[in-house]
């Protein structure tokens, strides 16, 4: 059984171009892979900012378009799996999502958000439906939207398909640090599950963020913490760990004898 190195990057919120964006990308994938990482996640919109106003619009793309491109290079560049948010641009509509590339540059999965939590999100997003699942390096992982953890149907009906480990982008405002640090290891824990959330720290737009990106085991206990700033997390998922929180505490086989 082999175990997973994961990186998350907890971006500075900055205005800055597209190009900017991919070089800061760049580094931290750099700086990820030096340290034996092979996945690296990034936050939620980190494309175009999440309260970037009128650069979600602007900015938005299908999930093949030159971004995207440009993110598929340096995957392939460095060897390793990619997830980042984006404003995706499908049938006329935009979608809050998040792409998932190979360390070959190849899509390995696109999750659109599953719900949408303020009118901000409303005036630019539609919601969408369906569980979002791939395979990398023996692990079945899922991905989920901010928004998205905060109900433990979703984290729930992930675990009950198959993964081990959620892979969530966010931009949590700093009002909300129950979620980051109460709800995220609880969702791991109730599910037998790693977790990995990653948020912006500073400021954007007048928008303060929490920071506080983490990654959780299948114990709900924190493997690796960020502070208040910009940020690279490392830790490794080891299966065994997963295994034995699921045989101690079967929660997922449980929850099908309850009866109402």
């Amino acid at each position: 059984m082999a175990d997973l190195t994961v990186a998350l990057f907890q971006a500075e919120a900055r205005e800055e171009s597209a190009e900017e964006k991919l070089e800061r990308a760049g580094a931290a994938a750099a700086q990820a892979v030096e340290k034996g990482a092979e996945l690296l996640l990034f936050p939620e919109l980190f494309q175009s900012g999440y309260n970037s106003a009128g650069e979600i619009r602007r900015r938005a793309e299908p999930f093949d378009g030159p971004f995207a491109g440009a993110m598929a290079g340096i995957s392939e560049r460095y060897g390793i799996a990619l997830a980042y948010g984006y404003a995706e641009a499908a049938e006329g509509r935009l979608y809050n999502s998040c792409l998932c590339l190979g360390p070959d540059g190849v899509l390995l999965a696109n999750h659109r958000k599953l719900v949408l939590p303020s009118d901000y999100e409303k005036s630019y997003f539609k919601p969408h439906a369906g569980l979002t699942l791939f395979d990398y390096r023996g692990w079945r992982i899922a991905v989920l939207v901010c928004y998205d953890i905060e109900f433990p149907e979703n984290a729930r009906a992930c675990a009950q398909a198959g993964a081990e480990l959620l892979l969530v982008p966010t931009a949590l405002h700093r009002r909300w640090d129950v979620v980051a640090e109460k709800l995220i290891p609880t969702r791991a824990f109730e599910n037998g599950v790693f977790l990995a959330y990653a948020n912006y720290a500073g400021e954007e737009r007048g928008l303060p963020y929490f920071g506080g990106s983490r990654l959780v085991g299948s114990w709900g206990r924190e493997l690796a913490t960020a502070g208040k700033g910009e940020e690279l997390l490392l830790a490794t998922l080891r299966k065994e760990d997963l295994q034995e929180a699921r045989q101690r505490l079967p929660y997922l086989p449980d929850v099908t004898t309850i009866r109402y």
